[in-house]
């Protein structure tokens, strides 16, 4: 069995559970206060960060490379193209969500500092760039490709998370309504709800609270 140091509101920690659960693996996951990481973690990883995936000897983190390392350490069900053309095309998208999406709401994540201004700032950089995706929710059946891919277990976790953000989702689902279509479908996929954590599970309805 392999061990998934994790933290159970984090998106990119999310992105690495959601490929798990596709993959249909158990997995120990280890709960992580990075603030007292477990001697473990501090032992395998000399950033001490998470994700922070242990598979025997094999020790990855990164989100990205875990994710690869996932998929081609069980290539059933495939979440990538065979085609290369095609893996280097997924590839830069992911480049960009990362930059665009994860980086920016890294911001708007209780605790991350900054005042007002710098969180409204960054919830219409990302509603933007939400928005601007639209048309590339239309385009397949999943995310740029005809199934369920790497690029999906990255987009779901922050489509999952604009309520805890406060993001306007009512907005988002005005203007662009292929990703509201999308987000329906991928939040009732059942791997999708295997992979959530009990304080993801609530992220859906958060208490109402005045923005930071």
């Amino acid at each position: 069995m392999m061990t998934l140091y994790s933290r159970a509101v984090d998106a990119r920690c999310h992105r690495v559970r959601l490929v798990l659960a596709e993959k249909a693996l158990a997995t120990r996951i280890v709960e992580t206060d990075l603030v007292r990481p477990p001697e473990d973690l501090i032992d395998l990883n000399p950033y001490q960060t998470v994700p922070t995936l242990v598979d025997r000897d094999v020790v990855v983190y990164e989100p990205n490379i875990i994710c690869e390392y996932i998929d081609e350490r069980f290539p059933h069900p495939s979440m990538s193209s065979t085609d290369p053309g095609a893996r280097a095309h997924a590839r830069l998208a992911l480049r960009r969500i990362e930059q665009e999406w994860y980086a920016v709401a890294d911001a708007l994540e209780p605790g991350a500092g900054g005042d007002r201004r710098d969180k409204e700032r960054a919830r219409k950089l990302l509603t933007e760039s939400i928005l601007a995706s639209e048309p590339l929710f239309r385009m397949r059946p999943w995310f740029l490709s005809d199934q369920f891919s790497q690029l999906d277990a990255a987009v779901a976790p922050i489509l999952w998370r604009l309520s805890r953000w406060d993001v306007d989702a009512a907005a988002i689902t005005a203007a662009a309504p292929a990703v509201d279509k999308y987000a329906t479908k991928v939040f009732a996929r059942p791997a999708f709800q295997r992979s959530l954590s009990d304080a993801e599970r609530d992220m859906r309805n958060p208490p109402s609270s005045s923005r930071r």
